[in-house]
Formats: C-alpha cells, sequence, structure tokens
C-alpha cells in the first residue's frame, strides 16, 4: 500500500509543483491561534533562505541548535537529549530526505502521539522575520531538520504557539516514545538519592538527565542563566556513567560523568568549572595515572562531578524509560543489563460508561476502567497514564489497589469493594499530557484505576505500565441476566406508587388489580385486549402524577405490548397490564433509590448499577449503547428513559433465549430474523 508521503512526491512530480500543506497552512494562525502576532511572518522554503540548504548534517557531531528569535529552549534541551542518542534521533528524523533533486518540497517525521508512533508529514514553508527563521535553527551549518520537526511537533499541537506551554517532559515522551520520570534529588537539606540507584538506572535501558527546576525560574530564550560552577539552569545534562576517583590519601571519592548536550551553543567561559572539572585543584589528589584513566573516558562536552556536588547543583533527575523494542534501535543502551517490559492499554473515559471520575466520587469511581496488573516478583515497576487531550486537557492521575486478598475476580469490582478497601498507590493529579509514578511492589495482583479528576470528563487514555515480569489485563463484566425482570405475580398482589418525586415522602396511592379493571374494560375490545394506543390512553388516567405519566409515551407503549404480547396480535389482556404496573411500582423504587441528590433526575453514570439492582449485569460495551440511546444533554436520564431501557434489555434477552436452543450463548439467524429482532427492540 502506497504511503501519504510516496503519494504526495508522485502526485507532485506529475504536476511539476511543490507541495503545500493544506492541513497546516503557511499563515498567521499556523503561528499564533491566541494571542496576536507581534509582526507579520513571511514563509520562505529553505533554498529562498539560504543558498545550499542540508536536511542533517552528517559530517559534524556537534548539536548547534538555538532557539532563534522566538523558540522555546525546552525544546531545544529535548532535541539535545535526542540528538545524543543517534539511534532514536533517526528514527524520528528519517535519514532519507534531502533537498537534492528531485524534490518536491515535503519531508516526514515520526513522533509518539496518542500512544501510537504516527508519521507526520509537513512541507518545508518556514516562518521568517526579516528573512531569518523566527524559531528554532542551526547555529553554524546549514541544517533545516531542526527547524522542520518543529514544525511537524507544532501542527500536531496546532500552532506554533501552542508549543509555548509544552514540557520537556512531554517533549522527551513524544521523540523517543519512552514513559519520562521526574525524581526529585533532595527535600529540603534531605538528600533522596543515593549512588545505588544511580547504578540501577544506569543499568536499565534509560536515559538519565539531571537538570535544575525550582519552579520559579523564568524562561529567556536565547540564553539560560548559569550559577557560579557554570552549571545552566533549564538544561538537561546526561548522566553518563559513574566511577570512583582513588586518591593519594587512599579514600575514594564517588564521580558522575555528565555531558551538556548544548555545549557548542554555550559559551566556553561558562562551562563547569567546579571540582573535578577541567583545570580543577581536585585532580591534585590522584594520582598521574588515576587522573588519565579518568581524562580519557571524557568525549566531547563532558565532565567529571562528584556524587555529592551533583546533589547540591542540581534538583531533578529527569529519566526517559524506553522498552526493549524502543531501546533497540539506540546502540547505546545494547549493553544495559536490565531492558524494560512494556504493556500497554488504550481506553477512553467516556460519560456515563467509563468516565466515573476519583477517589473523591464514590458513586462512580468504580466505573473507569479497571485494568488488572500481575507481577511474579517483587520488583520495582513505572506506572504511567497518558491523555490524548491536547488543546484542552483533563486533570488526570490514577490510584492502585492490592488485590492479593480478594477471592474469584470475575468482572469489574463493585463500588462495595472501594468503599471497603484502602488504595495502595495514589499518583498526584494534574493537568498535564503524562503522569507516572515508580512503585515497589510483590508479587501478586494489583488493581489501576487511571481516572480523570471530575466525573463525565471524556478523553481518549493510555497506560502504559514498565517491569520484569509484567501481565496487564482489562477486567470486564460479563452480560447477563441475573433476575427475571417480570416474575409471575400473585392475583391479590395490590399496586401502590408513589405519587411524588420526593424520595423522603412516602405518599402514594395504593389500590387492589381491581381498581383499574373497569377502565380496563371500558378500553378493551371485545376479547378484552388493548393494543398500544388504549394502553397509553388506560396509564394516563392511572398513573397518579405527571411525571410518573411520562412512562405512558407511545414508544414505551408499543415496548410493553411487544414484550407482553404472545400471539403477534399486538394486543394484551389485563393480567398482561397487571404484571406491568406491579413492575412498573419496582423500577420507580429502583430508581428514585439511585437519585440521590436530584429526585428525579438520574445521573448517567449511575445507570449501570441502577440496571444491576433490577436485574441486569451489562459489559462496558452494551452499557454505551444505552447511554448513546438515553442519555439527556445534561448527562442524565428521567424515569421514562430508565423505563424504556429495561423493556428493550428484556425483549433483548428474550429473543436471544428463544434462539439459543443449544444454551452455549451462541445464536445464529438469518436476515428477515435479525431485521425482525432488531424492529422488535
Amino acid at each position: 500500500m502506497t504511503s501519504s508521503y510516496e503519494r504526495i512526491k508522485s502526485e507532485c512530480k506529475q504536476k511539476g509543483v511543490l507541495w503545500e500543506d493544506e492541513d497546516f497552512s503557511a499563515t498567521q494562525s499556523s503561528v499564533f491561534y491566541h494571542q496576536t502576532p507581534p509582526f507579520t511572518f513571511q514563509w520562505k522554503r529553505p533554498h529562498e533562505i539560504v543558498s545550499n540548504p542540508v536536511f542533517v548534517n552528517d559530517s559534524t557531531a556537534q548539536f548547534d541548535i538555538v532557539p532563534g528569535k522566538m523558540g522555546d529552549r525546552w525544546l531545544v534541551s529535548c532535541l539535545g537529549v535526542l540528538y545524543l542518542s543517534k539511534g532514536l534521533f533517526y528514527r524520528v528524523v528519517p535519514a532519507d530526505q534531502n533537498f537534492d533533486k528531485p524534490y518536491y518540497g515535503v519531508f516526514r517525521f515520526r513522533l509518539w502521539w496518542c500512544g501510537e508512533w504516527l508519521e507526520v508529514l509537513v512541507d518545508d514553508r518556514l516562518p521568517t522575520i526579516n528573512g531569518k527563521l523566527a524559531f528554532l535553527q542551526a547555529q553554524n551549518t546549514n541544517s533545516f531538520w531542526p527547524g522542520l520537526l518543529e514544525k511537524a511537533y507544532a501542527k500536531l499541537h496546532g500552532s506554533y504557539e501552542a508549543l509555548k506551554y509544552g514540557t520537556l517532559l512531554d517533549g522527551l515522551a513524544d521523540l523517543t516514545g519512552g514513559i519520562t520520570e521526574s525524581i526529585s534529588i533532595k527535600v529540603d537539606s534531605s538528600i533522596l538519592i543515593r549512588p545505588t540507584l544511580l547504578h540501577n538506572l544506569l543499568d536499565t535501558t534509560s536515559i538519565i538527565t539531571c537538570t535544575i527546576n525550582n519552579g520559579t525560574t523564568t524562561q529567556i530564550r536565547n540564553q539560560t542563566e548559569a550559577l557560579p560552577n557554570g552549571i545552566h539552569i533549564g538544561i538537561n545534562y546526561r548522566l553518563c556513567s559513574m566511577d570512583k576517583a582513588e586518591t593519594i590519601m587512599g579514600d575514594t571519592v564517588q564521580l558522575v560523568r555528565l555531558k551538556n548536550p548544548l555545549a557548542q551553543t554555550i559559551s566556553k567561559t561558562s562551562n563547569f568549572n567546579g571540582d573535578w572539572s577541567s583545570f580543577s585543584s581536585s585532580w591534585e589528589r590522584v594520582t598521574m595515572n588515576e587522573r588519565n584513566r579518568l581524562i580519557e573516558q571524557l568525549d566531547q562536552g563532558e565532565f567529571w562531578m562528584s556524587f555529592f556536588d551533583m546533589t547540591q547543583t542540581f534538583t531533578h533527575l529527569e529519566c526517559v524509560h524506553l522498552d526493549s523494542d524502543t531501546a533497540r534501535d539506540e546502540p547505546q543502551l545494547a549493553d544495559k543489563s536490565r531492558r524494560w517490559l512494556m504493556r500497554l492499554y488504550q481506553g477512553a473515559w467516556k460519560r456515563g460508561v467509563t468516565a466515573g471520575g476519583c477517589r473523591n466520587n464514590p458513586d462512580s469511581f468504580h466505573i473507569n476502567p479497571q485494568l488488572q496488573l500481575f507481577l511474579s516478583e517483587k520488583e520495582d515497576v513505572i506506572i504511567s497514564v497518558n491523555q490524548h487531550s491536547v488543546l484542552e486537557p483533563k486533570v488526570i492521575g490514577f490510584t492502585v489497589y492490592n488485590l492479593n486478598s480478594v477471592q474469584n475476580i470475575n468482572g469489574c469490582l463493585s463500588k462495595t469493594f472501594f468503599k471497603k478497601h484502602k488504595s495502595l498507590v495514589n499518583s498526584q493529579y494534574t493537568n498535564s499530557r503524562q503522569i507516572s509514578h515508580r512503585c515497589s511492589l510483590d508479587p501478586g495482583r494489583y488493581l489501576i484505576m487511571a481516572t480523570t479528576f471530575e466525573p463525565a470528563e471524556e478523553a481518549s487514555f493510555s497506560v502504559r505500565v514498565l517491569g520484569s515480569t509484567i501481565r496487564l489485563a482489562l477486567l470486564e463484566t460479563q452480560t447477563m441476566l441475573l433476575l427475571d425482570p417480570f416474575p409471575l405475580l400473585n392475583s391479590n398482589t395490590k399496586i401502590t406508587i408513589d405519587s411524588s418525586n420526593n424520595n423522603n415522602n412516602n405518599n402514594g396511592i395504593a389500590c387492589s388489580t381491581a381498581q383499574y379493571e373497569p377502565v380496563f374494560m371500558q378500553l378493551a375490545d371485545d376479547q378484552r385486549t388493548l393494543n398500544c394506543f388504549d394502553l397509553q390512553e388506560l396509564l394516563e388516567a392511572c398513573l397518579p402524577n405527571d411525571y410518573i405519566r411520562s412512562c405512558a409515551s407511545i414508544d414505551v407503549c408499543r415496548q410493553v405490548v411487544c414484550i407482553m404480547d404472545k400471539t403477534n396480535r399486538g394486543r394484551i389482556n389485563f393480567n398482561d397490564f397487571n404484571k406491568f404496573m406491579i413492575n412498573l411500582k419496582t423500577w420507580w423504587g429502583v430508581f428514585k433509590m439511585h437519585t440521590k441528590e436530584k429526585s428525579g433526575i438520574l445521573k448517567a453514570e449511575r445507570l449501570r448499577d441502577a440496571l444491576f439492582d433490577v436485574g441486569f449485569q451489562l459489559s462496558t460495551d452494551n452499557i454505551s449503547i444505552l447511554i448513546l440511546r438515553y442519555m439527556r444533554r445534561d448527562g442524565t436520564l428521567r424515569l421514562a428513559d430508565f423505563i424504556s431501557a429495561i423493556l428493550h434489555l428484556t425483549m433483548a434477552f428474550e429473543l436471544f433465549k428463544a434462539k439459543d436452543t443449544n444454551q452455549d450463548g451462541i445464536i445464529s439467524m438469518g436476515m428477515t430474523e435479525w431485521i425482525k429482532s432488531v424492529f422488535m427492540c
């Protein structure tokens, strides 16, 4: 199958034109969608900016990318980390592209987006100011991959302006396909990490960086603030390795080897100048052989720093954890002893179906997707939830429960479980695109609940779990009929239908079966039966108030007749009517029980539980169909909606039961029977 990239090139070749991307046009709105542009941009192709543009300059290993007049330094820092990992870099930036003829003005990039690798196509028209690139650009070469990759990234976000609100962790995840994690190095004066943690991180298929993030630093576009020791705020220094320096006095000093990916874009006079830097007096503490051994390990832009100074200088470790398949393309990770195993689930929070909100919503929390995690041995696992809402991000997080003491899990856990069991792990809730958390778990089973903070908020999302011996499975409830919605009735049963919407009002109308019979017979034919129109008139006369009388719609009456008519004449007798009235009272009682805050209005999130109390156990897919059919604009259902849903389900189960002659849960139907069943339901 021809890719979009090849198809576009073929079309441009036939027409003799350069491609222009209609989905991300060369207009002001592609740069700024909210703010007013400070000036007018001129869109130019690379050969209109320089005489000899190149896509990627393979002749130099230097990273010389700068933000330009309006670019974002966090994105430059992301690209610096990516550029140091050539295998990962060329997966994002395919090398088989250039400005040589045949040239059609189209370039492609691969980005991890919404839980999958996505190929993004852009034309090579770039915004300029006074003939110079306005955003990311190479400082010393004519390479245009930075500006074109930035354009592809802006296209996914909707505009260049949207990149202003991006974060380095999100950027690293999008560029590598990994799970990002931020680890605080210290809190106040207490150091939280130890050399053993760094050793463990360096032994995995992970990219480890050190950064200073005090939460108050203002980002400056074309320069960064430097500490007295030359370390720059806002730059992610790559942690390459660890070693120990044996001193002349016989003691050892724990060292870490760091690399500044932006060394070529920063003045040489502002590189690291603290202890164990190139000209530090600290080297006088070791022998010449020891010094040479350590110095020989340094590559361009690298330097040694003591572990203690690292903990005092940097505030966070920012890690990118790559699963074994992703890390396979990166030579620097080929010799790692521990390779992450990744398990992925892609789902969606749907209003009334799976959007139950966080634990603060005990009546709906349980309807969120429930993921069961299995571990064969004790280990650290990293759980990540990524929402796919970019322009309007939701506040998201997740909760983990221990299931080792729970027996016979056959489907989704009910709200009773969550009221009786305490959570084991609770992530923070934030409107970030990704939230991740590392936790140490014993062997066994666990439940992961990824949620939005508020119920009824809709978004697609993905859950990824990294570990060594993990399995991930979605808990799902099997659809089945637990109780007969129309049980056999005693002929002397009395009917009591509450005449008020108020849950606290116990006043009702009690009447015997015989009280309805005269009205019934007045409307009945000579065989003492009613059709759906007669039934509607009868219900309007018998039901005590307008709210309950809303159940007397012609659609509901048709459903009642279809279910109870066994002769295919479209008519019911008085016993059928009596049976319906008795069950209507029961269903009305269930409905009231689930309308706590506002009488007469059922929140869509409670429909599953209300139907369960009637006798229907339904899967998420089945509930989703009912919600689409019955939920109103405000996310609620009325009594008539609830009754109609019960009648639809009753008919569906009866039809299936009649066809399931082998009782194996499988039926065979011809087209005529299928169409008939659809209209009957």
